[in-house]
């Protein structure tokens, strides 16, 4: 399987296949989203259309990057989800790089968001989908970000050696910019547990796919049970 690793502005086509990897935080959120019932997510391009989303559906639960904002029903931190019941309902997520980079690549074939949280379940889907290519989106800091390249490195080898060892990978991650901001504070909308939660390895059964649902970025639950 040949594999590229590319920041949101590297992107000049559509891939085939592409992993849009945010660790911290985006796509363990949406991984506890599910874990907490939510049906789908609806990734918004930008704070006003996750509100005139929600304008239009008011059973929808508008979540967002950075502190608590009006209009908002809750903040991207997995800490802080894991104890909302979303049994049933559509989140609208508007983050800072995770749905900026799965709506980069949203006219490819197949679009799949991860972090360790959903790794293996992510690397079974792309072992099953025989790709020549896949291209691994590593959203933070304009392609930079260590969590979200070792992440990202992390399922392209358990994709083809699903024995591979990820303790090299989250002591990357666990030492990353991201993670040290998030530890002390250096960023709003934050649960002290959160970090842990998004070094937590295949703590959830199923991948997360997303694809156009007429002209909406959906991203959904795939294998395993949300």
């Amino acid at each position: 399987m040949d594999t590229r690793f590319l920041g949101i502005s590297d992107l000049s086509e559509a891939p085939s296949v592409a992993v849009v990897v945010d660790v911290m935080r985006a796509f363990t959120v949406a991984a506890w989203a599910f874990a907490q019932g939510a049906e789908k997510i609806v990734l918004a391009e930008s704070p006003n259309e996750a509100l005139a989303l929600k304008a239009g559906h008011p059973d929808w639960v508008a979540l967002k990057d950075g502190p608590p904002a009006p209009g908002f029903d809750l903040v991207n931190s997995p800490g802080l989800l894991r104890s909302v019941d979303l049994g049933g309902r559509t989140v609208v997520q508007k983050t800072t790089a995770g749905t900026v980079g799965a709506l980069a690549v949203k006219e490819a074939s197949l679009v799949l968001c991860a972090g360790f949280v959903v790794a293996e379940a992510t690397a079974r889907l792309l072992r099953t989908q025989n790709s020549d290519s896949v291209t691994f989106v590593v959203t933070g800091e304009d392609g930079q970000a260590d969590e979200d390249l070792a992440c990202a490195q992390y399922i392209a080898l358990r994709a083809t050696e699903a024995g591979t060892d990820a303790a090299e990978f989250l002591r990357r991650a666990a030492q990353s910019r991201a993670a040290a901001e998030l530890a002390e504070g250096g960023r709003q909308g934050v649960h002290p547990d959160d970090v842990a939660l998004c070094l937590e390895v295949d703590r959830f059964p199923f991948a997360m796919v997303a694809a156009l649902e007429g002209s909406l970025m959906v991203l959904r639950p795939w294998g395993g049970s949300g």
